[in-house]
């Protein structure tokens, strides 16, 4: 077994603002202070290793994870580490001991598994799970995560998946769909069946490419959780199969704020600057 442990610590420091407006109460002359921009302090660990099961199969175990040190809200964190609810110590020692422990219990379980059918594979084969966190941008005091899960267990192909969440720091929770509009869902989720090709496919056949809308599985685009957004829109993330064939990949549907002009939450409009 090829160990390799890789501890990645970045320690980059991402500012954002949490400005607060201050009431005048003496008079035309007085100013309002504005609170200090805070820091937030990132760091990570990841752990790549492999296990030989037998000379037909070979496993390996990818994770990385994001901490941050300076992050103590543990209603918050439970929801940034929503996918991995056995981390109970939020440090990097921490981490790096869940990850380590995850790892086993994955080739542990391979093979076990494995016992009743491996000698059943034909040809040499290589399988892996891999999990990464990845921050995508921390402003106005919203830190997007984006998680993405991957894994090849035998057939066709792979599989793999996205999950996308804003965390509102200056809240200290995850922040939801009605935190940014009041549009209703069926209004917005008729938006995503008219956007649905604002992105391309990316996929091709014989006669060019194939739109988006061509490759649906359902008849309405739920409006998910799986949002994020910038300064342009705000995007819906689906993973193969939620929404649309695995050949469609994933697919990202915007809706500008400019389509959600009336219905934006007047917090949040006015922290993203929003006109």
């Amino acid at each position: 077994m090829k160990n390799t442990i890789a501890v990645l610590a970045v320690s980059s420091f991402l500012a954002f603002s949490a400005c607060k407006k201050g009431e005048n109460t003496t008079g035309p002359s007085d100013k309002t202070e504005a609170a200090q921009p805070e820091k937030l302090v990132l760091d990570s660990v990841k752990i790549n290793d492999s296990l030989k099961i037998a000379d037909s199969l070979t496993v390996r175990f990818t994770s990385k994870l994001l901490v941050f040190p300076t992050l103590k809200d543990k209603k918050l964190l439970d929801s940034i580490y929503f996918n991995h609810k056995g981390i109970k110590d939020f440090s990097k020692k921490g981490m790096e001991v869940y990850l380590d422990n995850d790892k086993s219990s994955y080739f542990n379980s391979v093979k076990s598994d494995s016992k009743d059918w491996i000698s059943d594979i034909s040809y040499a084969q290589s399988w892996y799970t891999s999990s990464h966190m990845n921050l995508i941008s921390n402003d106005n005091g919203y830190m997007h995560i984006e998680y993405v899960q991957s894994a090849y267990e035998g057939g066709a192909h792979d599989n793999y998946g996205f999950s996308e969440r804003v965390f509102d720091l200056k809240n200290n929770k995850k922040l939801e769909l009605k935190d940014i509009t009041s549009m209703p869902k069926a209004k917005l989720e008729a938006m995503l069946m008219k956007n649905i090709n604002k992105v391309s496919s990316g996929t091709t056949d014989s006669e060019g490419e194939v739109k988006n809308s061509e490759m649906l599985l359902v008849e309405v685009i739920p409006a998910s959780n799986n949002f994020y957004f910038d300064q342009k829109n705000l995007y819906f993330h689906y993973s193969p199969y939620e929404i649309a064939a695995f050949a469609a990949g994933d697919i990202v549907i915007p809706v500008s704020w400019e389509e959600l002009k009336g219905t934006l939450n007047t917090e949040f409009k006015e922290r993203m600057k929003i006109k």
